[in-house]
């Protein structure tokens, strides 16, 4: 009476709670999600948007380089003595950069790099959003994964707390083996019920990287197959000159050697032309005609070592951002060949653990029959078991551990989310 209360307990424990997980879901492919992902994120919109502020920056650096024309329109009234005065004007005035030492060109050429770096920026963002992503996809397909091999897991124990009652009832087992037995149901129970809840929280971090705004029940369409498995040892150091953290840092490098460059034109003189035309008079409308034409120079002759300080800044900021790309790129490469031979170890163990698993569960079949004669005593049985248990779960958590490897890998590569 008590095993069957315990099995129609166990029955619509599972029941219940794979209606409640199964309800409604919506099934996601890892290309989907990748979709989703480069239109929605707001990491990724963010930084698009860092690559338009640098191109417009661009724009307004190359103005310099064009007619500067204004239109101007004034009336004013004036009171002397009693008396009052109208007057009346409109006019064009326009003025062109003749000479500037090249500071604006130069300033020019570093707004171009800063859009390079800004680009290469956008591929390393695309490329953190892309693991991030890879990483949410991998504990929703693992967390599914493994509510399955849970809902096996309380089978086993269901069974096993079946066979031991017969035993138990018949006085070929003692009490503690019923318990035991019982304890382990209900551990099974637990690991539903806690599996349950990491799916829940996979999903909310799948939809949260996929730039989604509410949650909602998904299900993870993949498998578990490492398609970059990278098994020839690659060229790391061509593989690290394109990241794109070390792109970002060389274009940020030439940019600031073009700054350099405009600093030192601030020790020429800035050359310009200008020209006007305007009419004024006395009412409306005016009638005397004026116009200018000149060129203006201006050097400034003192100013408390400005200059030089400036050009000293800007010649530390070029050696740093060497430093900076020099260090980046030793890191790059060190990075590329731990992820790579975490990618290696991390494939092999799956082939490994598999074949511990097989073994498990060959010698688990084995095992239940020599208990269910008496060949076995409960101890030793129980262990295998506690074995078979713990191999179902090694083995996935080698397989999701051997996907996360890879996209790590995918990633040190600075790959971006459309890498597939």
């Amino acid at each position: 009476m008590k095993l069957r209360s315990v099995c129609i307990l166990g029955v619509i424990f599972l029941i219940a709670g794979f209606s409640n997980f199964c309800a409604a879901e919506e099934i996601l492919t890892w290309g989907k999600c990748i979709q989703e992902a480069a239109k929605n994120h707001p990491d990724l919109i963010a930084s698009g948007q860092t690559v338009k502020q640098s191109e417009a920056s661009k724009q307004q650096t190359a103005s310099g380089l064009f007619p500067q024309v204004a239109a101007s329109l004034s009336a004013q009234t004036a009171q002397s003595n009693g008396k009052a005065t109208d007057t009346y004007g409109y006019g064009v005035s326009g003025t062109q950069l003749l000479f500037d030492g090249n500071k604006t060109i130069n300033n020019l050429k570093a707004s171009v790099e800063n859009i390079a770096a800004a680009k290469q920026g956008f591929r390393f963002t695309s490329s953190s959003v892309r693991f991030r992503l890879r990483s949410a996809f991998i504990d929703l397909l693992e967390s599914q994964e493994m509510l399955r091999i849970t809902e096996e897991i309380y089978n086993i124990r269901r069974g096993n707390l079946e066979l031991i009652v017969l035993r138990y009832e018949s006085g070929l087992e003692h009490k503690g083996a019923l318990l035991t037995a019982e304890a382990d149901l209900a551990d099974a129970q637990y690991g539903i019920s806690q599996t349950k809840r990491a799916v829940q929280v996979a999903q909310r971090e799948l939809v949260k990287e996929m730039g989604r705004k509410q949650l909602t029940p998904l299900y993870a369409q993949g498998d578990f197959q490492v398609n970059d498995s990278a098994r020839q040892e690659p060229d790391f150091e061509l593989l690290a000159k394109n990241n794109p953290s070390l792109q970002q840092l060389i274009a940020q490098k030439r940019s600031a050697e073009f700054s350099l460059k405009s600093t030192y034109a601030n020790f020429y003189p800035e050359i310009t032309g200008s020209t006007g035309a305007s009419r004024t008079g006395d009412r409306w409308s005016p009638r005397d005609k004026q116009w200018d034409l000149g060129v203006n120079l201006s050097l400034p002759l003192f100013e408390g070592g400005l200059r030089t300080a400036q050009v000293s800044e800007a010649r530390a900021l070029v050696r740093q951002l060497e430093e900076n790309q020099r260090s980046a790129l030793d890191s790059a490469i060190l990075t590329l060949q731990q992820n790579w031979a975490t990618l290696q170890d991390a494939i092999e163990n799956v082939s490994v653990q598999n074949k511990a698993l097989i073994a498990t569960v060959e010698r688990s079949k084995i095992a239940q029959a020599q208990y269910s004669v008496g060949f076995v005593s409960f101890d030793n049985w129980t262990i295998i078991e506690d074995n078979l248990v713990k191999a179902k779960r090694v083995y996935l958590d080698a397989q999701a551990a051997a996907l996360l490897a890879e996209a790590k890998w995918i990633q040190a590569k600075g790959e971006v989310l459309e890498y597939e």
